[in-house]
């Protein structure tokens, strides 16, 4: 009678260890947790489909792409039916790239990325359209992928508003440098000719002493600007393909105010540069509008609102006029502390 009653109980015990197991064990498979479906399938506890969207950030060390991350976190926060993982590319092809894989591979409904260098990601944004999943690239835009979108601001602009104030400030038979992004970048390659269509070709007095690429970097701009200034001495303008390596050159010129300088991007820290004389001017490249403008396309994009996207912000020239208004702007934003 003992042994049938022992039975019993380790039976009972058996059956309800195994209702436990089942009623609070997750399946740890994308498809389980609601994570995963290129058809944006998977519902939340609403009942409204969910999307997840990964952002390939080119790298958090560039002030600007740290910015537009940190605007894409913001920006993404609009909207309860998404949610939104960025990945640093770390400024290398390699890393981005695997970054890009792993999204695909993890189930995403959408990936959006921004190149470190536009044909190095080419074949792999292919890959996310031929897995049936949503692709933007921003900042900047890979042309021609059938099937992908794209959100940008025009690069030739953003350089040609710079280029007609230098026509008119720089001095006759000026010497200038020319600090350039990386080769093949479409931002990069696109700067650099509006700079000769609008500025070199129009002031042939005017002489490059010194070009070379520094990659967006702020440390490679100051090691050549170092090596100009020791080689050639005076200089009367830094020509600079973004606000950082702009910011960078000027740091080792003994007086950023008796020097012209112009980025690309309207940072924070080009803005109060500008503010206080030790620069001259940039192009507001506004990661605000950018990353809001990507989550509002990703999200017609996702809802099948829209099929193709491709729309480019505005360009705004910041000078010392109006640098007041956008310092104010970082401070509200708690980009440049009071």
């Amino acid at each position: 009678m003992k042994k049938k009653l022992l039975s019993l109980i380790m039976c009972v015990s058996l059956v309800g260890a195994m209702l436990v197991g089942c009623s609070g064990t997750k399946d740890n498979t994308p498809a389980a947790n609601n994570q995963t479906n290129n058809q944006g399938e998977n519902k939340g506890d609403s009942g409204a489909k969910q999307y997840r969207v990964a952002y390939i950030a080119r790298t958090q060390s560039d002030s600007f792409a740290a910015w537009l991350a940190n605007e894409m976190k913001a920006a993404a926060k609009d909207y309860s039916d998404i949610t939104l993982d960025v990945f640093d590319g770390q400024a290398d092809d390699e890393k981005e790239n695997a970054a890009i894989e792993n999204a695909i591979t993890n189930g995403y409904d959408a990936i959006i990325v921004q190149p470190n260098n536009g044909e190095a990601q080419r074949p792999y944004v292919e890959k996310i359209v031929k897995a049936g999943i949503i692709a933007i690239t921003t900042n900047a835009r890979i042309t021609g992928i059938e099937g992908a979108s794209s959100v940008d601001a025009d690069p030739y602009k953003q350089a040609a508003v710079n280029a007609a104030l230098a026509v008119e400030q720089v001095p006759q038979n000026g010497k200038v440098v020319v600090l350039n992004g990386p080769s093949g970048n479409f931002h990069a390659d696109e700067r650099r000719k509006a700079w000769q269509a609008e500025f070199f070709d129009k002031r042939s007095d005017v002489t490059i002493i010194a070009e070379d690429i520094a990659n967006w970097n702020k440390d490679e701009a100051m090691s050549f600007m170092e090596d100009w200034i020791t080689a050639n001495g005076q200089i009367d303008a830094i020509i600079s393909m973004n606000d950082n390596m702009a910011a960078g050159a000027l740091e080792v010129v003994a007086d950023p105010a008796g020097i012209l300088s112009y980025g690309v991007d309207g940072t924070a820290e080009a803005a109060l540069l500008i503010q206080d004389g030790k620069m001259t001017s940039t192009c507001l490249q506004s990661a605000i509008d950018l990353a809001k403008l990507n989550m509002e396309s990703v999200h017609k994009l996702l809802t099948g609102e829209e099929k193709q996207i491709d729309v480019d912000i505005d360009e705004v020239l910041i000078t010392k006029d109006n640098a007041s208004q956008y310092v104010d702007m970082y401070k509200e934003r708690g980009l440049i502390k009071e």
